[in-house]
């Protein structure tokens, strides 16, 4: 029983490795997610109500119908608290799903913000923004379909393992989760800005183990995130992005831009379409920082409505497996402005 404890903790440590998913939900389309991104993003929008939905497949060349499955939804509302100054509401739920034993995280989650008007005006302000999330996770899986050395009998057949031996009773549990986050963001004019951010997840470290009497805290996650709009004419502009997350021994780094073309401006029709590239670089298993994917994207916005697609090319040891295909996204965002948008722009997520 010993040995089969050890080797599930190696294959959850592999697990771990081959991507994020297996310890937090990962989008290349992260300036899409806001609420999955930074707490503090939460209601820091153009509009009084924003409608966010979110869904990756990853792997699927390689693990077939055990691929790596990651969906989202989220809500989120500013309130006007004086002139320029409001509060964000949000909640989001988010479900991950990986591999052949079905290693799954289910997320319901609260978010709240305070954005404060440092100075400036309508078209030029600096704002600041704190947030702060609440959660219940749960976290599954399915040791039954687990197969390990010591199983097989050298004869083509496998022995059972009672999963429940040894003191491994879960293969289901639940967590709270706390996070906070911070956002810095200045705006020129309705189309072009710059924001940065820092968002400190999991401050609580929750037990993850499967097993009794056992304790294996989940890793606090260090987010960076920084990017803008910068309109080079009146129908072309530039949208670049940066973000960093640091969680245990897992390093990940996404950058790059997109190159927008705007199709057409009126007071009350509003449409844009963009184009982007950007690298992944992450460590694996402890060894140096790797070039992991390079990630193609599209985006249209519509009035109200986004729509967001990336795929994946992925670059990394794992080509041989994957033939270079690594996933894709997909990002549905609605608006909904009311009779009366705030006094003050705000860059668009």
């Amino acid at each position: 029983m010993k040995r089969f404890k050890k080797l599930l903790f190696i294959f959850l440590g592999v697990l771990g490795g081959l991507s994020l998913n297996a310890q937090d939900l990962h989008f290349s389309q992260f300036y899409l997610s806001p609420l999955n991104l930074n707490p503090a993003l939460t209601g820091v929008m153009n509009c009084n109500i924003r409608l966010v939905g979110n869904y990756r497949n990853q792997w699927a060349s390689v693990l077939k119908s055990n691929a790596y499955n990651t969906y989202s939804v989220s809500y989120d509302q500013r309130i006007p608290v004086g002139r320029y100054d409001y509060f964000g509401i949000g909640a989001s739920f988010w479900g991950d799903k990986a591999g052949e034993l079905a290693f799954a995280t289910l997320q319901g989650r609260l978010s709240l913000s305070y954005a404060k008007k440092m100075g400036g005006y309508r078209r030029k302000a600096h704002y600041l923004v704190v947030g702060g999330e609440v959660g219940v996770s749960q976290r599954s899986i399915d040791f039954i379909k687990a197969r390990w050395p010591n199983q097989h009998n050298g004869e083509g057949q496998w022995i059972d393992i009672d999963p429940q031996e040894g003191g491994l009773a879960l293969e289901n549990f639940l967590f709270a989760d706390i996070g906070a986050g911070l956002l810095w963001f200045t705006v020129f004019d309705s189309d072009n800005n710059f924001f940065m951010g820092a968002a400190y997840q999991h401050l609580n470290r929750a037990n993850q183990s499967f097993y009794d009497q056992e304790f294996e805290p989940l890793y606090s996650k260090f987010t960076l995130h920084a990017g803008g709009e910068l309109m080079m004419s009146d129908r072309v502009g530039l949208v670049p992005g940066l973000i960093t997350m640091l969680q245990g021994p897992s390093f990940e780094l996404n950058t790059g831009t997109s190159l927008k073309f705007l199709l057409g401006k009126t007071r009350r029709v509003q449409q844009a379409f963009q184009l982007g590239a950007w690298a992944r670089i992450s460590n694996h298993f402890e060894k140096a920082m790797t070039f992991d994917a390079v990630i193609l994207s599209a985006r249209f916005d519509y009035q109200d409505f986004t729509l967001g697609f990336s795929y994946d090319v992925n670059v990394s040891s794992l080509r041989p497996a994957s033939n270079g295909n690594g996933a894709f996204e997909f990002a549905l965002v609605y608006k909904i402005c009311g009779p009366e948008k705030r006094n003050v722009y705000c860059p668009n997520f």
